[in-house]
C-alpha cells in the first residue's frame, strides 16, 4: 500500500506540472497556432516567479506568505505571457513559420532562464543553491486536518493548492471552449479563420489573446515546478524542458480537450515513475519506462487518425498562417 501511495503522489506532483502546460497549449492550438515553445515558456514562468520572490524575500525581514504567492503567480504569468507575445507577434503579425518560431522560443526561454537562475546564486552570495523558503513553504502547505485522514488524506489532500488550481483551470477552460460564445468564436478561428473573419470575428485579436493567456497558464507550470516540485530552488538540469515536451505530447493524448488533460497528466506521471516501484530493473529498462508516455501518445495519435472522428482531430487550420487578403 505504501508503494502505491508513493507512486500516486509522485504521479500527481509530476502530472500537475504538465497539466498546466497542456491546458495552456490547448487554448493556443484551439486558436489555430501550434506553439512548440512550451518548454521555453515554462522556463520563463519559473524563473520570473523565482526572481520576483527572491527580491521580495531578500528585501524584508518578515515576508508575507500571501504576498509571496501572489508575486510568484503574477510574475510567472506575466513572464510567460511576454514569451507568448513574442511568439504571437512573429507568427501572426509577421507571419513567420510557427514550428521554427516555437522551437526558437523554446531555446530562447531555456537560455534566459538558466542564465538568470545561475546568476541568482551569485546574488545570494553563497555557494549552495538559491532558495526562497517562505514562498516554497506557502506553495507546499496543505490542510493538515484533511491530509491526516489516513490513506484518503495521503492520496487526495496531501498537496499544495496548485494541484487543485490545475484541475479547476482545466475544467474552467473546458467549459469556456465548449459552452460559451467567446469559446465558440475562438474555436471557429482555429477551424476556419476565413469564415470567422467573414462572420465579424476579430481573428487577430482572438489569436493574440489565446496565445498570451495560454502561455501565461503554461507559466504556472514552471512556477509550480520551481516552488513546489523542487522546493524553491533552481536546477540547470533541463527538467523543465523535458516536462514541457511531455505537456505538448499530452495535448495530443487529451485529443485537444482540457478535461482529458486531468486524468491524462496523472497517467503520464504513473507511467513515467513506475520503474521506481518495480524491483530488479536494469538501467536500460528504467529508460524504457520513461519513454512510455510518448509511446502511449503515438498510439493515441494513430488510433484517432484511423477512427477518422472529427471531434478527436486537431483544429483544421492548426499551424497555418492566416492571410486575410486571400479570403
Amino acid at each position: 500500500m505504501e508503494g502505491f501511495i508513493s507512486l500516486f503522489q509522485a504521479a500527481v506532483f509530476f502530472g500537475t506540472v504538465i497539466m498546466f502546460g497542456c491546458v495552456g497549449e490547448i487554448i493556443t492550438e484551439k486558436a489555430g497556432n501550434l506553439n512548440l515553445g512550451v518548454p521555453g515558456i515554462m522556463y520563463l514562468g519559473g524563473i520570473s516567479s523565482l526572481v520576483a520572490v527572491f527580491l521580495y524575500e531578500g528585501s524584508t525581514q518578515n515576508p508575507s506568505p500571501v504576498i509571496c504567492v501572489i508575486l510568484a503567480l503574477a510574475a510567472s504569468f506575466i513572464g510567460a505571457a511576454l514569451g507568448g507575445l513574442i511568439y504571437a507577434f512573429l507568427t501572426i503579425s509577421l507571419r513567420a513559420n510557427q514550428n521554427v518560431t516555437g522551437l526558437a522560443l523554446s531555446i530562447f526561454g531555456s537560455g534566459v532562464a538558466n542564465f538568470f537562475g545561475g546568476s541568482l546564486n551569485t546574488l545570494a552570495g553563497r555557494f549552495e543553491q538559491i532558495a526562497v523558503p517562505v514562498t516554497s513553504a506557502a506553495f507546499r502547505s496543505n490542510i493538515s486536518v484533511l491530509a491526516d485522514l489516513g490513506v484518503v488524506g495521503k492520496l487526495f489532500f496531501s498537496y499544495g493548492f496548485m494541484v487543485y488550481l490545475a484541475i479547476i483551470l482545466a475544467l474552467v477552460v473546458n467549459y469556456f471552449l465548449h459552452h460559451t460564445a467567446a469559446g465558440l468564436d475562438l474555436r471557429t478561428v482555429g477551424e476556419n479563420p476565413q469564415a470567422a473573419d467573414a462572420a465579424g470575428i476579430n481573428v487577430t485579436l482572438n489569436k493574440y489573446l489565446a496565445i498570451c493567456i495560454g502561455a501565461g497558464i503554461c507559466g504556472f507550470g514552471g512556477a509550480y515546478y520551481v516552488m513546489d516540485y523542487i522546493k524553491g530552488t533552481w536546477a540547470n538540469d533541463g527538467s523543465i524542458e523535458k516536462l514541457g515536451w511531455l505537456a505538448v505530447a499530452l495535448v495530443i493524448f487529451a485529443t485537444w480537450k482540457a478535461k482529458n488533460a486531468i486524468w491524462g497528466a496523472y497517467l503520464f506521471g504513473v507511467l513515467y515513475w513506475m520503474y521506481l516501484y518495480i524491483p530488479g530493473l536494469t538501467r536500460a529498462s528504467q529508460e524504457i519506462f520513461k519513454m512510455l508516455p510518448y509511446v502511449v501518445t503515438i498510439i493515441v495519435l494513430v488510433v484517432t487518425s484511423l477512427t477518422n472522428s472529427r471531434e478527436k482531430q486537431p483544429p483544421a487550420a492548426l499551424g497555418q498562417a492566416y492571410f486575410r487578403e486571400d479570403r
